[in-house]
Formats: C-alpha cells, structure tokens, sequence
C-alpha cells in the first residue's frame, strides 16, 4: 500500500528541511575567504550569541511556524479531501508574484516598525541584529514573537491573498527560505543568480545589519521598493578587501 503525504504536510515540513539543507551548503562554503562579506575573525568579536544558541533558537521558531501552518490548512482545506486542481502556469506565475508582494509589504512595515518602537527593539527585535556579522543557518533567528509576526503571519497573509494552492506553496515557501538564507549568507559568490535578479541580496541586507544602517535597508526578502519609497533605501558599493574578500560600504546619501 503507498504511503500518502498531503501537500499541506509537505507545504508544512519541506521550507524547514529546505532552511537547514540550503543554509548547511553555505556553512561548508564558509571557509571562502575571498568572497565573504566580513573577516571570518568578525563573527566571534561582533556575534554576541553562540551558534549553538542560534540553532536553539530557529528550532524554537519552526516550531511555531509549523504549529500556525497546519492550523492554517486545516482551517483551509476543503473537507471532501479531495487535492485542488492546479491552475495554468501562468496563474501560478501571477500568484507567486502576488504573494511575493504582500510578504515584502506586510514584513517591511512590521520590521520598521520594530526598529521605530524602543520597547519592541529592546525587548523583541534586538534578539535578530545580535549577529552583527549575519551567516546562512541565524536568517530566522529572532525572538518567537518576532517570528510570529513577521514570517508565519506574513506567510499566512501572503498564501491566503494569492490564493495558491497547499501544492503552489511548497514551491513558493522554499523559495521564500532559500532567498532569506541567501540574504544572510555573509557571501558575495560569482554566478548568484539571486545578485542577478534582485537588488534586494546578501550585501544589501548586510547594511542594515551594521549600526549605521540600523535605520535603513529594511526591505526582506525580494524586493526594494518600500525602501526606495519611503526613503529607507540606502545604497552601498562592493570594495575588494586587501585581505581577500568583499565588503558592503554605504554610499552617503545626499
């Protein structure tokens, strides 16, 4: 007899085997010297929090996001069992881009406001910007609550908008994680098609992890145009360290 896994179980546990498998490549890619975003030395002179922390901490948050999800679908399915139909591709290629918008909508005014509210900094956000030097595996370290808001709210809102179906969102949510693993990677590699297709990337992201960028940047995971808008949006050039390596530096604004 073959063993069934509804698409809502897999929309559930794929994005988190996705997270550790996709930010597990970029930890054996660390040692890249050449191409890293920061001085391998940076991450235990400026990360206040160990890695084994940080592990404990995404667990927690999937957790979470798993618990909201499967409430989600069960709140959603449709009680015959019967599996959606999929719709055309070109439906499937309109709702990602409808989903991709209400995430960096929902997550740009959420994380800004955090950054604005002291209490919500001091007490919630803080607990992200600790790894002053980002790396692939801390992408979903935050508080549970911040975690809640931001990214299972924000998923929740973004698959109920778009109207995708459980199968549609397999594909979307483990593209959603791989683009903020990315994000956090602390590379700069040669051929990333992420650096190609999105202004929003590792470099960019790594600004607003610094202290002169606390107040900028706060656009995750796709796009930058709530930055550019409202006038968050803060540009950066990529200088060749003599040590080897990159590094984002800030373009004055005017």
């Amino acid at each position: 007899m073959a063993f069934a896994v509804s698409d809502e179980l897999l929309g559930t546990f794929v994005p988190v085997a996705v997270y550790w498998i996709y930010s597990g490549i970029y930890m054996l890619l660390g040692g890249l010297e050449n191409y890293r975003l920061h001085p391998k030395g940076e991450e235990d002179v400026k990360n206040i929090v160990s890695k084994g922390t940080v592990v404990q901490g995404v667990l927690v948050q999937q957790t979470f996001q798993i618990a909201v999800s499967l409430l989600l679908f069960m709140v959603v399915s449709d009680d015959s069992g019967v599996t959606p139909p999929q719709p055309s591709p070109l439906v499937i290629v309109v709702q990602f881009i409808i989903a991709m918008v209400v995430m960096d909508t929902w997550q740009y005014f959420m994380h800004r406001y955090m950054h604005l509210n002291k209490f919500l900094y001091k007490h919630i956000h803080s607990k992200h910007h600790s790894l002053v030097v980002p790396y692939a595996f801390g992408a979903l370290y935050n508080h549970p609550l911040e975690g809640l808001i931001l990214d299972t709210i924000g998923g929740a809102l973004s698959f109920l908008v778009s109207g995708m179906t459980p199968r549609t969102a397999i594909s979307f949510f483990s593209f959603a994680t791989i683009k903020t693993v990315d994000d956090h990677c602390g590379l700069w590699l040669p051929g990333n098609l992420f650096h190609v297709f999105f202004n929003n990337n590792s470099a960019y992201h790594d600004i607003h992890h610094q202290l002169y960028g606390n107040k900028y940047n706060f656009s995750q995971p796709f796009f930058v145009i709530w930055d550019k808008i409202l006038g968050t949006h803060l540009p950066y050039s990529l200088v060749e360290r003599k040590e080897g390596g990159f590094e984002a530096r800030p373009i004055k604004k005017d």
